[in-house]
């Protein structure tokens, strides 16, 4: 079982003060037999009570109202948890077997959401290196990682090279991108031989030998399969997730699990600032002015409601 503490801190700073801003957090780590929450805090400039609810898909959110003038917002989350490693599927069950279940999810509710097809214009290119006729002579399980490891072997890892704007096809085109391109890509495949997959969104916390996407939010694939249930799969690394991935939700895509997203009244000129920072085992929390492990977003920004989202989309591909 591994420990991490997190702190997780974003900043919005106006250049004149603003009001009546409305909020949306997802910054709830999932809590389940492999994950345990030992202690969770979120502070929000001006205090406002936050109200929490869960969404369809389990996950907790939070909203809150900043009714006072400020022109500061601060979301800090300071989180320590606990994951346990899930053992890997046995994978004895007949080929057959797995794909009659897995072809049997699409009539279950919990499962649709997870199996919808996206619009896709190189259809034929994807379904020339997916095959779902000949995947099926392998188990799902063997598919999943087939299709991370092929993600991960041509897909470059390249910052910048995409935005929240870019389309699944565009990505497909660029052979590049980030955790959250890498991801969406993985969905596709998944999705287009029929075994359900889900996005997730959270940290990835390497106590050594660095891997792409620490020291920011993170993102990757959740797949299900038979005899077993969701099994996580990352292929910005090429690995199975196991005690170094804090999950905080999960979705069809990143639009259900944006970490912060919300609208003001006021200036739309400001400066966004985002710092996620991790220490390991029985550290104390980090303090925001003692780390070096900060990630640092810092452009100038135009633009309220749906420009936020915009902006905590792009937070979520570093």
């Amino acid at each position: 079982m591994a420990k991490f503490n997190i702190q997780h801190i974003t900043t919005y700073t106006y250049d004149e003060p603003v009001y009546d801003s409305a909020n949306q957090i997802m910054l709830y780590p999932i809590k389940d037999a492999y994950q345990e929450v030992v202690s969770h805090r979120i502070a929000i400039t001006n205090d406002p009570l936050i109200e929490t609810y869960t969404d369809y898909y389990g996950n907790q959110v939070g909203t809150f109202t900043n009714y006072e003038s400020h022109n500061e917002l601060n979301i800090s989350s300071s989180l320590e948890v606990q994951v346990k490693s899930k053992l890997l599927p046995d994978d004895k069950l007949s080929v057959e077997k797995q794909w009659e279940i897995i072809d049997g999810l699409q009539y279950d509710m919990s499962y649709i959401n997870f199996l919808k097809k996206e619009y896709f214009d190189a259809e034929d290119e994807l379904l020339a290196v997916v095959l779902p006729e000949e995947r099926r002579k392998s188990t799902p399980y063997e598919v999943a990682q087939y299709f991370c490891h092929y993600v991960f072997e041509n897909f470059k890892y390249i910052k910048g090279i995409t935005s929240v704007e870019t389309t699944v096809d565009e990505i497909w085109k660029l052979k590049s991108g980030v955790c959250q391109d890498f991801a969406h890509i993985l969905l596709v495949m998944l999705r287009r031989v029929g075994i359900p997959a889900r996005y997730v969104s959270g940290y990835i916390c390497p106590n050594q030998n660095g891997m792409r996407g620490e020291g920011a939010t993170h993102a990757w694939v959740e797949t299900f399969i038979p005899d077993y249930g969701w099994l996580g799969l990352d292929p910005t690394n090429n690995c199975i997730v196991q005690s170094n991935h804090v999950r905080l939700a999960v979705g069809r895509n990143f639009v259900d699990v944006s970490p912060v997203k919300g609208t003001y009244k006021g200036t739309a000129h400001h400066k966004l600032e985002v710092k996620v920072i991790i220490s390991y085992e029985n550290d104390p929390i980090p303090q925001e002015n003692e780390s070096k492990e900060a990630l640092i977003v810092n452009p100038q920004f135009e633009g309220n409601s749906y420009q936020r989202f915009k902006e905590m989309q792009e937070m979520q591909q570093q």
